[in-house]
């Protein structure tokens, strides 16, 4: 004696797809989304007046080599950064002069423009540094809060929506 359900031949079939096509699906979805988490470190970067050049700004990209940035949970990751090596220090915050160095002042080459500082090695002319604290923006913080809360309300969305594409 067998039991018949209705509708489940069609069912484990299309789990099948959904197995199969799940993976290549997320990743495109994920490759967007890492998209817009650069959105996002721009955006913050601007909102906090981070810089005043467009260097950091514009060194964001995804999966670049040397990248100093990479996000991974549940066994995913996705590398999102950039190779301006002050990155770091504009995000955390950082001392104008090494801790370590033992000085408590450096001179620092260059003129100024305006309200702007231009650094140039080869100048007789610059500026005196003095040991300070200076404050990060934590731009960089702040963008992943912003996205945590977007990507997981996203990867809800889009799975559904994938999920009633192969159950239809």
């Amino acid at each position: 004696m067998g039991l018949n359900i209705d509708g489940l031949e069609e069912f484990v079939n299309q789990m099948g797809k959904f197995k199969e096509e799940l993976p290549n699906k997320f990743k495109e979805w994920l490759d967007a989304s890492g998209m817009a988490f650069l959105d996002i470190v721009q955006d913050e970067i601007i909102r906090t007046e981070t810089v005043d050049t467009r260097r950091l700004l514009n060194s964001f990209t995804k999966s670049a080599w040397n990248n100093v940035f990479i996000l991974s949970s549940g066994g995913m990751s996705l590398e999102v950064g950039t190779n301006v090596e002050y990155a770091w220090y504009v995000n955390d915050g950082h001392f104008t002069i090494d801790p370590n160095s033992g000085k408590d002042r450096r001179w620092v080459p260059g003129h100024w423009k305006g309200d702007s500082f231009v650094y140039d090695p080869s100048s007789q002319t610059g500026m005196l540094l003095t040991f300070k604290w200076i404050d990060g923006t934590n731009y960089w913080d702040t963008a992943i809060a912003i996205f945590e809360k977007l990507f997981e309300k996203g990867m809800e969305k889009k799975l559904q929506q994938f999920m009633d594409e192969c159950f239809k």
